[in-house]
């Protein structure tokens, strides 16, 4: 196995690789019954480093988390990967990396706003690994330094493939999130709640039913995470529904 994807396999991996040629093939993002252990926050459009570095400080100063990786996506973002010690479930990823872009990035218009892996409809879909070539020529993803991430703000690409030892050394600086640190920052997540009406706070998990599938037959069928996962995304739900729907899924596993 190269070093590279030594690296890889140390922070990403979530489906452990039968063999050294799988390992090379499939690097094993998504687990078992859609579980993942790299999380992936990325803004775009454009690439604005100076705003992305306010939750890349942040998760380490305030939430005590390991640095995230920092890359460029090859088209048209900076992105930031989490590295768990164990995967979990996408709702409850999706679910932490709402609540970081509700604490970082509020003001930043959610489109420019990618969090995965995350579920459209049926589909589980993850970013794309890094690095790799990109549909346009000469257009690469990679993993990059902090020091080097503000200069990529106008063109977030490489124009030719990185040494894969120079992207090993990148990911050798950084650490998994520990269980019991991800498990903490999930509770920290979520201090704007204090800051709702108090009618607002708390609000019991079984609230959410009668007030959001209210003339929303479609949403009653949906099994409980499902249904929490699209109560979180659902922008027409108000912020106390949604971020009730937010500490379900980051307090159970």
């Amino acid at each position: 196995m190269d070093r590279f994807q030594a690296e890889w396999d140390r922070l990403y991996r979530a489906a452990p690789a039968a063999s050294a040629q799988d390992a090379a093939q499939d690097l094993g993002m998504l687990g078992p019954h859609g579980s993942a252990r790299a999380l992936v926050l990325e803004l775009c459009r454009p690439a604005d480093w100076h705003t992305l570095s306010v939750v890349w400080r942040g998760v380490q100063t305030e939430l005590g988390l390991p640095a995230p990786a920092i890359a460029v996506s090859g088209m048209d973002g900076l992105q930031l990967w989490f590295s768990l010690a164990s995967a979990v479930p996408v709702e409850r990823a999706q679910a932490f990396l709402q609540a970081l872009r509700q604490r970082y990035l509020a003001s930043i218009d959610p489109a420019r706003v990618r969090l995965l892996p995350r579920l459209d409809g049926v589909n589980l879909r993850h970013a794309r690994p890094v690095p790799a070539p990109q549909l346009i020529a000469e257009r690469w993803s990679a993993f990059v330094a902090p020091d080097l991430a503000a200069i990529f703000a106008e063109d977030p690409w490489l124009d030719a493939s990185p040494s894969p030892d120079a992207q090993a050394s990148v990911l050798a600086r950084l650490d998994c999130t520990k269980d019991a640190a991800f498990a903490q920052a999930c509770k920290h997540l979520l201090p704007e709640a204090a800051a709702l009406p108090a009618s607002a706070t708390p609000i019991p998990l079984e609230s959410l039913a009668p007030a959001t599938l209210a003339g929303n037959s479609a949403m009653q069928d949906l099994e409980p995470r499902r249904f929490l996962q699209d109560v979180l995304n659902n922008p027409q739900i108000e912020l106390a529904l949604r971020i009730a729907a937010a500490q379900a899924l980051l307090q159970h596993p």
